[in-house]
């Protein structure tokens, strides 16, 4: 009789199969997670590399701003007027008797002629009042004339009639004399005060003329020098920075007109951020940047106003303004606040700051891989940043902006 055997080959194989499976999907599994999944593949051409050097470095403050005339002419308007004509325009250069403008207002040439008509007449009144004065004068003066020849006759006969008094002349007739020559004497003294007193009130007249004469010559002139601004003239030699008004244009007055500056006084107003305000210091050497040429400069003034998050320094020119310099030119400027001695520091990677710790791939020896490096960070020198702790003099770093891969700890870098 056949016995019936159970087919244990093949349960055992099917389990072996399944195990098999099992420890594959294990291995690989492991791989999976045991692999760098942050690891990421990066062109070599699309990176900017930074290598650490050691040496002294300048520590500077960056900004930017425009140049500005040192003396500045702002010209307004002295009285309401329409714009008749325009010359120049902003940008143009000028000379102190360059015509920018010429306006027009007839109502004020009206008020300057009626000014002079005034004036005119004014000096007239002095020519009369002077006649007038003489003529009295010599009236007073004849009078004084026939006075005096009257008090010498009577003093005369007076003489005459004091030998012969008693005699040939009567007292009386002599003491009636002698009272006429008194009387006479007296009244020669009250014309010559009259005449006096009459000199010095004709003078005070005269003061007094004057001075109506003056009135008149300074509204006048006044009035002239507003007809004389309707011409627009640049007044110093410079550049025309601004001119906010257009033909035709009715102005008030007080407006402004144009601002003139100077293109020999320039100086430097930058704007720096406020968290470096405390690194300045007025002396301290700079460099201006007029997109041609570099210049140097130092820090003579600190605004302590803030506005916009930025406060604005003054750098003057040490060696002359140079020949790329106009009015308002946009310009970059780097303070040096600080000189470090051997020290390490790199090319500024992206993303950094001054004083800071921060995550930057470094460069393995073989070049093809970057691993993140932990670096502190401590002085800021424009282009450069010093690296107090994470590196060593010839690391290379990656400069560029790395945020795309933030997550990973590794990258490779391919050609």
């Amino acid at each position: 009789m056949d016995i019936a055997k159970p087919k244990q080959n093949s349960s055992v194989k099917r389990a072996l199969l399944i195990g098999g499976a099992v420890i594959v999907a294990l291995v690989l599994l492991t791989g999976v997670i045991t692999q760098p999944t942050s690891q990421q593949k990066i062109e070599r051409s699309k990176l900017l590399l930074g290598t650490v050097q050691r040496g002294d470095l300048d520590v500077v403050v960056d900004g930017y701003g425009v140049l500005r005339s040192d003396k500045q002419t702002l010209i307004t308007a002295l009285t309401s007027a329409t714009v008749a004509e325009v010359l120049l325009r902003s940008g143009a250069e000028v000379e102190a008797d360059s015509v920018i403008l010429r306006l027009n207002n007839p109502e004020l040439l009206q008020e300057v002629e009626g000014a002079n008509m005034a004036l005119v007449q004014e000096k007239a009144n002095l020519r009369r009042l002077t006649l007038n004065n003489e003529r009295e004068l010599l009236a007073e003066q004849a009078t004084l004339a026939e006075l005096t020849a009257s008090f010498k006759s009577v003093q005369l006969r007076c003489e005459a009639e004091k030998g012969l008094a008693g005699g040939a002349v009567s007292m009386l007739t002599y003491k009636t004399t002698l009272l006429q020559q008194e009387q006479m004497q007296e009244r020669v003294k009250l014309q010559t005060q009259r005449i006096n007193q009459l000199k010095s009130v004709m003078r005070e007249a005269i003061i007094i003329q004057n001075e109506q004469i003056n009135q008149a010559h300074a509204r006048y002139q006044n009035m002239q020098n507003r007809a004389d601004r309707l011409t627009v003239r640049a007044g110093i030699k410079g550049v025309l920075q601004r001119m906010p008004v257009e033909l035709g244009q009715s102005i008030s007055a007080g407006q402004e007109l144009a601002l003139v500056g100077s293109d020999k006084d320039l100086k430097a107003l930058i704007r720096i951020s406020q968290s470096k305000a405390e690194q300045l210091k007025v002396g301290q050497a700079a460099k201006i940047n007029t997109r041609r040429e570099q210049v140097a400069g130092v820090l003579t003034r600190i605004t302590p106003e803030v506005r916009d998050g930025t406060i604005e320094v003054e750098v003057a020119f040490t060696q002359g303004v140079p020949a790329s310099a106009r009015p308002e030119l946009n310009v970059d400027a780097q303070i040096f606040t600080a000189n470090i001695k051997d020290t390490l520091y790199i090319e500024r990677p992206m993303n950094t700051q001054s004083h800071t710790s921060s995550k930057v791939f470094r460069m393995a020896d073989n070049n093809e891989f970057a691993e993140l490096q932990q670096l502190s960070f401590g002085d800021d020198a424009g282009k450069f940043i010093q690296i107090k702790q994470g590196a060593k003099e010839k690391d290379r770093f990656i400069l560029s902006d790395m945020t795309s891969v933030q997550d990973a700890k590794s990258i490779q870098i391919t050609d």
